[in-house]
């Protein structure tokens, strides 16, 4: 299946005082990161990026820079990253089968997890990226903060981006929930809710979502540490 890679992009940032998908991350506006990781993907032609109108051009251009080989188009995110991500996917190509949709807050996402997931794509069945949840997660009233209960977390897992599927049923699965004004956290949770079989993938290793400074401060970290690995392999 031919697919187009699709990054969510429109948050404010509130936390950072600018989106957070462009505060610099080991020399480079956090997106970047992606960008480049899916524009050295021989698998991919096309790139559709939603963001806050006032970063449409800033976005244009970080595409031609880390990922000049792909075509871009760049749309306005909506008011909700579920309606950002419709948009997104309303403007794939025809050309392409499938996509997979990219939170621009997760700059450590590998080429070959991407590969994997892309892979359990066809009609009636996506994937997304996950982890084995480790921590024991308690149900807890809101009102009165008592535990209802525990989940067993052997079957748990902490869902990721990217989130794939047939390019077909994602716009199926988010029209279906824009006329019944349901509003999901994934669109994983979207693909499954309109009967789409749902693979998950292992991560195999760190893509969290940078979401407070502390996680940039190890998102940076991990790049540099990245950087220095390569180019000590480079120098041999």
């Amino acid at each position: 299946m031919k697919f187009a890679a699709v990054i969510v992009a429109a948050g404010r940032g509130l936390r950072f005082g600018q989106p957070k998908q462009l505060i610099e991350l080991a020399g480079r506006p956090m997106i970047g990161w992606s960008l480049e990781t899916f524009g050295a993907m021989p698998e991919l032609d096309d790139l559709v990026i939603a963001t806050e109108p006032e970063h449409m051009e800033r976005m244009a251009a970080l595409a031609a820079e880390y990922a000049p080989r792909l075509a871009c188009v760049v749309v306005r995110g909506g008011a909700s990253r579920q309606e950002s991500a419709w948009r997104a996917l309303s403007a794939v190509p025809a050309r392409c089968d499938a996509a997979f949709i990219h939170d621009g807050a997760r700059p450590l996402v590998s080429a070959e997890d991407v590969r994997a997931g892309m892979a359990l794509v066809a009609p009636g069945a996506g994937s997304l990226i996950a982890a084995p949840v480790v921590d024991t997660i308690k149900v807890v009233d809101p009102q009165t903060s008592r535990v209802s209960t525990t989940l067993e977390r052997s079957s748990l897992w902490a869902a990721q981006t990217p989130q794939f599927g047939a390019l077909d049923d994602l716009r199926r699965a988010h029209e279906a929930a824009r006329a019944s004004r349901f509003e999901a956290t994934d669109d994983a949770m979207l693909l499954e809710r309109s009967g789409v079989r749902v693979h998950v993938v292992a991560a195999s290793g760190e893509n969290f979502k940078v979401t407070l400074a502390s996680d940039r401060d190890l998102a940076e970290a991990i790049l540099r540490g990245r950087a220095a690995r390569g180019s000590a392999v480079a120098g041999r």
